[in-house]
């Protein structure tokens, strides 16, 4: 890639500006194919964030944008252990569709749609601010639902309300590190697991005492008799509901420096980056002077809402070829775990029971005893991501290709188990390996995405991925969760995500994002 001009100054540089001189050799791709002042000025800004550092301001982002991973997986598993239960309470209309991982998967493809496509044109901040309590809300009404029907159509809305948060996160937490800090959006995934577990220790608790029995047959288990997973709803619509007000409460939330060099906004990015510095006893050089010497950006003088501005944020993700190849396929490894995640997580409690069936250990009390065990074990998957994804033998694509390698071969493994402890020892084994995948590609996506077009990019991504999980939860619905055939599929999609990982063009790691 060509090397970036450096930008000219009435001064000479200073020795913090020329320590931290970053040139586009050493960042994942060269942003000035899509507009050189835009690319010349996001260099400034990321030069002024790296010289002030890591900063209380970036630590408490990694907290509070955890939440939003938190509740995301919080909401999509409460769903999923509360179906069998609703399902026995008030029978299914469809006695093969699984209407309520479907309508989940439905509510996350509209809340990609709907938070991650508007996220380039009005910024990050409005998903950041309402998001958890609109879910909060909705989750606790759903646990007071009436009925099937009733109940699917609340897990569509706050899976809605949730379906951008990793979105817009990864994202937001991505444009206001330091460079050298980047890992931190891999090890984010952490708080994604977190959600796993609590929602697998609260099921435990819940489910164990306050369910009817398996052997009950559909539609005769008594209201009194099944309030398990409605404690599930209301507990954690409250968690959710306090998560959301330590977001607004504990940080004021503002646009991305990147969001608002691509509007122009230069004196807010300027005003910003003061206040933090200022805030924290930090130095940077960076003038509003620089900014506005570079010019303006593109396009900025028309309507965020025009015609030619949307339409960028759409063919930007294809400017090159290999951006178009890099976005192609990352696009199909979103699909393909699309597919997966319901299949496998999604009907977990399925595979427990009909495994443990199978070595005589499928009551209610071990089979949520053995959920909870999964989820806890599946922190240690992102905690590997983390150091594996800053090393020069793996890198980003080799953390994912790992991770999809060990998930395949543990998933083939757990058909053919023998006993209890093989039941819970290789699936809790499955759960961690593949938060090595999921971590990483989290965090890599919007890596490989244009500043400016990168909630697009990602939202597009996530939509796929949402498309694919419809699918698994179709497929999932027909093909029987009871046997070891999901099992099958899940493995050997697995398989193509190690080749779809290594195919991708770009390696992120110890490179610098525009």
């Amino acid at each position: 890639m060509p090397e970036t001009q450096p930008v000219t100054s009435s001064e000479p540089p200073s020795k913090e500006a020329t320590d931290y001189a970053i040139d586009s050799s050493k960042d994942v791709f060269d942003s000035s194919v899509f507009d050189p002042v835009l690319a010349r000025k996001l260099t400034l800004a990321n030069t002024a964030i790296d010289q002030i550092g890591m900063t209380p301001f970036q630590w408490k982002l990694f907290f509070l944008n955890g939440f939003g991973y938190t509740v995301d997986s919080l909401l999509v598993i409460c769903q999923s252990i509360a179906l069998p239960a609703v399902t026995m309470q008030y029978g299914s209309p469809n006695k093969g569709l699984k209407g309520i991982a479907l309508a989940s998967q439905i509510g996350l493809l509209a809340g990609a749609a709907i938070w991650g496509l508007s996220a380039d044109i009005i910024g990050r901040r409005l998903a950041f601010n309402s998001s958890l309590l609109l879910a909060a809300v909705f989750a606790i009404i759903a646990g007071g639902m009436p009925g099937y029907i009733s109940f699917a159509t609340l897990v569509s809305l706050y899976s809605a309300a949730v379906g951008g948060n990793y979105i817009l996160d990864a994202t937001t937490l991505l444009e206001f590190l330091p460079a050298n800090k980047s890992w931190l959006v891999t090890f984010m995934s952490i708080w994604w697991a977190v959600g796993y577990t609590i929602t697998g220790l609260l099921a435990w608790a819940f489910m164990t005492n306050y369910s009817c029995s398996p052997t009950v047959a559909p539609g005769a288990c008594a209201y009194q008799d099944n309030m398990g997973w409605r404690y599930l709803h209301f507990t954690i619509g409250g968690l959710t509901l306090v998560l959301s007000l330590l977001r607004v409460f504990l940080i004021r939330i503002v646009q991305t420096p990147r969001w608002l060099i691509s509007q122009n906004r230069d004196e807010e990015v300027i005003q910003f980056l003061t206040d933090l510095s200022a805030k924290y006893d930090r130095q940077f050089d960076l003038t509003l002077d620089d900014l506005r010497r570079e010019g303006d950006v593109k396009n900025t003088e028309k309507s965020v809402w025009s015609v030619v501005r949307i339409k960028a944020h759409f063919s930007g993700l294809f400017r090159t070829k290999k951006l178009t190849w890099s976005f192609l396929v990352i696009m199909l490894n979103w699909f393909v775990i699309g597919i997966v995640s319901p299949l496998y997580h999604v009907f977990l409690p399925y595979y427990l029971k009909s495994q443990g069936v199978k070595v005589k250990s499928s009551s209610n009390y071990l089979i949520w005893r053995n959920y909870a065990i999964n989820q806890v074990v599946g922190l240690v998957g992102p905690v590997i991501a983390g150091v594996l994804v800053e090393t020069k033998v793996f890198g980003r694509r080799g953390t994912m290709a790992l991770g999809a390698l060990l998930t395949m071969i543990l998933q083939f493994g757990y058909t053919q188990i023998k006993t209890p402890a093989q039941n819970v020892g290789i699936s809790a084994a499955i759960t961690a390996a593949t938060n090595i995948y999921y971590g990483t590609m989290y965090a890599y996506t919007p890596e490989i995405l244009p500043s400016a077009h990168r909630a697009t990019g990602y939202a597009i991504c996530v939509i796929f991925n949402r498309i694919g999980g419809i699918v698994g939860v179709i497929v999932g619905s027909y093909a029987n969760v009871e046997t070891t055939t999901p099992l099958f599929v899940c493995a050997a999609l697995f398989a193509l995500l190690i080749i779809l990982s290594m195919l991708l063009p770009f390696e992120s790691r110890g490179k610098r994002t525009q």
